[in-house]
């Protein structure tokens, strides 16, 4: 797909975007929000792409840290060419066309909502609130707990995410989580940034 193979310089979004540090949650709005809209964009589903066999697929993730522990489910994309998210927050998604916990390249992308008006603030929101070195467990249907290492946590311009990176499927193994963030926009129902962690296997 065209986004996986946009400049490589676009790496150095991840390495140099604004680094969360905030020791606040992300406060849900006083004023009625509507249900944010999908968090991440990517790449347009192709009729020639198909799930990968899965035999270690996601089912859970813990960040003790934070106080994060869900389930984790399949998804794949939108007709519109984003990326699906569990409507439940309570609920990650996990894209099911790229790497899981066990390959030995790519990274695994998982994603949820920050929040939603109906249900409140979600666990991912406090995705920026890890403290260095994190640890995060990512457990797969086999049983097996994958423990990774936080690299970084920052937000980007969604306009700004290189896709390229973030659903790279050949570089080294590791996990990125994904969420909105920055400033909520009621005219057109969208957070102007995505929250983007970065983990490495222990």
């Amino acid at each position: 797909m065209a986004a996986r193979i946009l400049a490589l310089a676009a790496m150095a979004l991840l390495l140099a975007g604004c680094t969360i540090t905030a020791a606040q949650p992300i406060a849900p709005d006083p004023a009625p929000t509507p249900l944010p809209t999908a968090a991440v964009d990517v790449p347009r589903q192709s009729s020639e792409i198909a799930p990968v066999e899965q035999v270690s697929a996601p089912v859970r993730i813990q960040i003790p840290s934070v106080s994060i522990d869900i389930k984790i489910t399949p998804v794949g994309v939108e007709a519109d060419g984003l990326m699906q998210i569990p409507e439940n927050i309570q609920v990650a998604g996990w894209y099911r066309y790229g790497p899981w916990p066990s390959s030995e390249t790519g990274s695994t992308v998982i994603t949820a909502h920050v929040d939603s008006f109906d249900q409140g603030l979600g666990p991912f929101a406090y995705l920026k609130e890890m403290p260095a070195d994190a640890e995060i467990i990512v457990t797969t249907g086999d049983g097996v707990d994958h423990r990774y290492r936080l690299e970084s946590v920052q937000n980007i311009q969604k306009t700004q995410l290189p896709l390229d990176q973030v659903f790279d499927r050949d570089g080294a193994p590791r996990i990125v989580l994904l969420t909105c963030g920055g400033q909520f926009d009621k005219n057109v129902r969208n957070y102007s940034d995505n929250v983007v962690a970065i983990a490495n296997p222990l």
